[in-house]
């Protein structure tokens, strides 16, 4: 035996390993398409994305269950829609379909797009701005708080939340989970005070009127759906906006093109979505026994579909490294794929692009304070103008 590390044994798509994790994803596809990590108690992965997309419709072989999260977004617990498999999936997932069709995001779009203006022009009094938490991050608090029905005066204690869970879950699990039962806590008394049943123009009130198979969701299926909906709804959009601001604060000549062509704002939207995504990965379980590009994968061991990879796959895309905020004929995986595919993404999209039209039409050309600012995440993003 050599004694060298099998290539991939060490891959990880969290904390600072997405400091250079498309340099990662170019060396795996390259020279181990499908390998195997010890991270996260260990899981199989795909970073092509023929592979990829195969995996996510393939539900006779790869199961949703115990979660697509790995590791747990602070809960041990199914998290319903997306850990649930067909066919009592698409049950669940058709209690909020009509909050989130075009049709009713367009509904939305003035409200959006008054909340962004809002936060643009605190921006530009301010000069020298966190866009990430004035801008980024509020925005869709606001707009997801309102459409959920979340009380206005608790949105600061979100941010705190999403924090703990979502970055925390990876280096320190039990300050992940002691949030999440603080979040599970806060919405076992939301649902306990809401009264007003016949109200079904929000999220809860939807929830708390919805039938699965003729019978009312439980106290436990509705703070399962109520926690997804919470992290889904305020962490992924915010770090969209953020990393779109990221990449054009490093490049005013693309600034000011989408200033001087604004029709190519929701092009460029797409392409931060495939090249800059919010989610880079998402896990399944194998259900039986299968073997990818010569890989044998046994039943019962989990398989992360990476999405950042596939984005990135120059068998799909032409020069896949390059942002380029015109490119055409955007199939990526941003908001994953078939029955899984995110909820929310109709929803996700438009605040993006109101969020880039309001921002680039308020705020002249600006630059990041620290070139090294890092890509990803939800934090400090200091912009100067």
């Amino acid at each position: 035996m050599s004694g060298k590390t099998p290539l991939g044994s060490d891959f990880d798509f969290h904390g600072n390993a997405l400091d250079r994790i498309f340099e990662t994803y170019a060396h795996l596809r390259d020279k181990c398409p499908v390998g195997y990590s010890g991270k996260h108690g260990g899981f199989w992965f795909l970073t092509k994305s023929e592979d990829i997309f195969a995996a996510e419709q393939d539900h006779e072989r790869f199961s949703v269950t115990p979660s697509m999260l790995l590791p747990p977004f602070g809960t041990d617990v199914p998290l319903i829609p997306i850990d649930i498999d067909p066919p009592k999936h698409l049950a669940y997932r058709r209690i909020l379909l009509p909050l989130f069709t075009p049709q009713a995001v367009d509904k939305l779009e003035s409200g959006i797009r008054e909340v962004a203006r809002h936060l643009a022009k605190r921006v530009l009094d301010a000069r020298i701005a966190d866009v990430s938490h004035m801008f980024a991050r509020p925005l869709p608090t606001i707009v997801f708080g309102r459409l959920a029905g979340y009380p206005e005066k608790d949105w600061p204690k979100f941010d705190a939340w999403v924090d703990e869970i979502i970055y925390s879950r990876s280096a320190d699990p039990g300050r992940a989970h002691a949030a999440g039962r603080a979040v599970m806590e806060y919405f076992s008394d939301l649902l306990s005070s809401r009264k007003d049943l016949d109200r079904a123009d929000d999220i809860i009130g939807y929830l708390l009127n919805a039938k699965v198979d003729g019978i009312p969701l439980s106290h436990e299926e509705l703070l399962s759906y109520c926690y997804l909906l919470f992290l889904a709804g305020l962490d992924t959009t915010a770090w969209a906006i953020r990393a779109s601001l990221w990449y054009l604060g490093q490049n005013p000549r693309e600034q000011n093109r989408l200033r001087e062509n604004p029709e190519l704002i929701p092009a460029a939207a797409e392409e931060f979505l495939r090249t800059l995504s919010p989610v880079q990965a998402m896990a399944r379980t194998c259900k039986k026994d299968v073997t990818i590009r010569g890989q044998k994968i046994s039943a019962g061991q989990r398989v992360v579909l990476v999405f950042g990879s596939g984005n990135r796959d120059p068998e799909v895309y032409d020069q896949p490294d390059e942002i380029r905020i015109d490119r055409e004929d955007n199939r990526h995986l941003a908001f994953g794929v078939g029955i899984h595919r995110c909820l929310g993404s109709n929803l996700g999209r438009r605040e993006l692009v109101v969020a880039l039209q309001e921002f680039l039409s308020s705020v002249p050309e600006f630059t990041l304070a620290d070139p090294a600012e890092q890509w990803h995440g939800v934090g400090s993003l200091v912009i100067k103008i």
